[in-house]
């Protein structure tokens, strides 16, 4: 347990120990100066750079949508386009999601808030270099690394007794829009994690439950534009270590990018619409019927992208099997017993880069039991 005072009273939070990430300059500084080229700490190899497809696609337009309020409602068929969607694509976009448009654009104006302060003011809410509370960037453990065009703020919303309030930027409006926005991702997180239970043939309470004490997490993401988008990414390709995430896209900008059948997809952006991505711990769970799909962020030439991904975590002492329901002869556990923490620790010793959570809790052929 770490402690920080703040005003002369003692506040105590859990810090997150899941590794340590060094500091790095900021990517929205470098633009502000004027920066006209791409330093070459940022350049990809070229089996990494992207190709920039910003115009809609007709494979974009087969994402799965769900109608959350049909979901809510009990409605079968829709629950099944849940299962399709997790099975097939471990992508999907909700709509009629019950977050209003003013809550919405309430979260996104706090965020945009706090990426326009001036760097000095940024640095007061810095993460520490074994801690991700806080402004900076994750995953950068060496100083040869090929770093992400992008600055980020990661925030754990709850448990309450997690949270660690001197990196909560004081910015006016920017606390209770956070807040009032997590609390509605929160009804609609328990009701895609009840569905998705019943489906895996488990008591609807089931899934929330076997989290423990669960971590709901804010990352708020800054794509500054780019002179050669190219040859940068905003994100490398990576699975998330979660059980779901629930991402609120830029309306404007197009820069998610997912893997679908070995073919790089951009998700072009629904206004209000929120996305939600399969995680590594439901697919342990699900002992790989639904899958946690490779996705990456590209950068614009011209225009800043922000997004706001809302993280589900496990208990770090929760321990990842597939569940009972999900295992017979003909399909015998693919993933062996892990803690939580040991997965992400193991994730977050290596560069972000494919699935490198989920390949800790596979077994090796030899390894089965």
């Amino acid at each position: 347990m770490a402690t920080q005072i703040e005003n002369s009273n003692e506040l105590e939070y859990e810090k997150i120990a899941w590794g340590t990430s060094l500091p790095v300059p900021s990517v929205q500084e470098l633009v502000r100066n004027d920066t006209k080229e791409v330093p070459p700490r940022y350049v990809q190899n070229n089996d990494n750079r992207p190709v920039i497809i910003f115009e809609p696609s007709q494979e974009s337009a087969e994402i799965p949508i769900i109608n959350f309020s049909l979901l809510a409602d009990g409605d079968e068929d829709e629950r099944n386009k849940l299962h399709l969607a997790c099975k097939e694509w471990g992508f999907f976009q909700i709509l009629n999601h019950g977050i209003t448009e003013e809550v919405i654009q309430k979260v996104k104006t706090a965020v945009s808030g706090f990426f326009e302060l001036p760097l000095t003011e940024k640095k007061k809410y810095a993460m520490e270099e074994d801690d991700l509370h806080g402004y900076g960037q994750a995953f950068v453990h060496s100083e040869e690394q090929t770093l992400e065009w992008s600055d980020i703020m990661f925030l754990i919303i709850y448990p309450l007794k997690s949270r660690k309030t001197i990196v909560w930027p004081e910015l006016p409006g920017f606390k209770e829009a956070v807040e009032e926005y997590s609390k509605n991702v929160e009804r609609v997180r328990d009701e895609i994690l009840g569905n998705m239970s019943l489906l895996l043939g488990l008591e609807r309470d089931r899934l929330k439950e076997m989290h423990g004490e669960m971590k709901h997490a804010v990352r708020m993401n800054y794509y500054p534009p780019c002179p050669n988008p190219d040859l940068v990414l905003g994100i490398g390709p990576h699975s998330d270590a979660t059980s779901i995430t629930l991402l609120l896209q830029d309306d404007d900008v197009t820069g998610l990018q997912i893997n679908h059948k070995q073919k790089w997809l951009p998700v072009n952006p629904i206004p209000n619409a929120i996305l939600v991505n399969v995680g590594d711990c439901l697919e342990i769970w699900s002992n790989g019927m639904y899958k946690s799909i490779e996705h990456r962020a590209v950068t614009n030439k011209e225009k800043v992208r922000i997004s706001v991904a809302t993280n589900v975590f496990p208990a770090d002492t929760t321990e990842l099997e597939p569940v009972e329901t999900m295992i017979s002869e003909q399909h015998p556990s693919m993933y062996k017993r892990v803690k939580f923490l040991d997965l992400i620790k193991h994730g977050m010793a290596k560069t972000m880069d494919g699935k490198i959570f989920i390949e800790y809790a596979k077994y090796e052929d030899n390894q089965r039991p």
